[in-house]
């Protein structure tokens, strides 16, 4: 029976385009079932009827992943076949409440059974460091007027070493966090499309994820004559030395479209 509420779950079979409802003790009669609204939380009314007296599903839930829900009140856990896609499985888990983790799934395919429990994981832990560390960040770019930024997550054992006089092109707005468990975390491109739904789900736009070069220090230093004629006028010519470390880019920018445009002010 179901922890959160107290009613009998069914199971769905479809035969002769229609549906049959079958009760968990093996009682069974012809109906019609519509797939529309089942309720999305527990304060939610969640077995709430519709004026039919019927419950309705809006989750577009097939009657073999509903008989494999079924097996989690009777058996405590749910066996996922190999010809059942464990992301089905795990999306109407999330729909109905029901636990997804390693005591609850037995699955044939165990990769993907790792995938979606990574995804899961990722997920918490990108949330996690959302609220300790990028709030403080952000707030602090958005009191100096800023509106979006752009971060580089650096080894904690990177060191940074720019020569004043000649600091690397096109670095100058750019942030720096240091966080090894930051920069092993977004190396995974799958960890990267999770970390960008999550901000997009917080309200950010914009977001670009990736890796890309950063410089740490200069390589090399020489001087270069501007012109064959005056060997006299030289200039400077620093190479930086580049590490791959991943990034992010976002903003919070409400009015983003008319930015580039220009203000006039009505002084009348």
């Amino acid at each position: 029976m179901c922890v959160y509420c107290n009613f009998i779950f069914i199971a769905l079979v479809r035969k002769m385009d229609e549906f049959e409802e079958v009760n968990a003790m093996g009682d069974a009669h012809r109906c019609k079932y519509k797939f529309r609204m089942f309720g999305s939380g527990i304060d939610a009314n969640l077995t709430k009827p519709n004026q039919h007296n019927e419950y309705e599903i809006k989750f577009p839930v097939s009657a073999t992943i509903f008989e494999i829900l079924l097996q989690y009140y009777k058996l405590g856990y749910m066996k996922v076949p190999i010809s059942v896609s464990v992301t089905d499985v795990r999306e109407a888990c999330d729909y109905f409440l029901i636990p997804f983790n390693e005591n609850t799934i037995r699955a044939v395919n165990l990769g993907a059974m790792m995938h979606e429990l990574s995804n899961e994981g990722a997920k918490a832990q990108f949330a996690e460091f959302i609220e300790n560390v990028l709030i403080s960040q952000l707030a602090q770019f958005a009191k100096k007027g800023e509106r979006e930024c752009h971060i580089f997550f650096l080894m904690e054992d990177d060191i940074v070493e720019w020569d004043d006089r000649h600091p690397p092109i096109g670095e100058e707005h750019s942030h720096i966090l240091y966080s090894n468990t930051m920069s092993r975390f977004l190396k995974y491109i799958e960890n990267r499309e999770v970390a960008k739904k999550v901000l997009k789900d917080r309200g950010f736009k914009k977001i670009r994820i990736g890796i890309e070069g950063y410089p740490t220090h200069a390589e090399k230093v020489k001087s270069v004559a501007q012109h064959p004629q005056r060997p006299n006028h030289k200039k400077i010519e620093v190479t930086y030395h580049y590490v791959q470390r991943p990034y992010i880019d976002l903003s919070w920018e409400k009015e983003e479209s008319k930015s580039s445009g220009l203000i006039y002010l009505n002084n009348s």
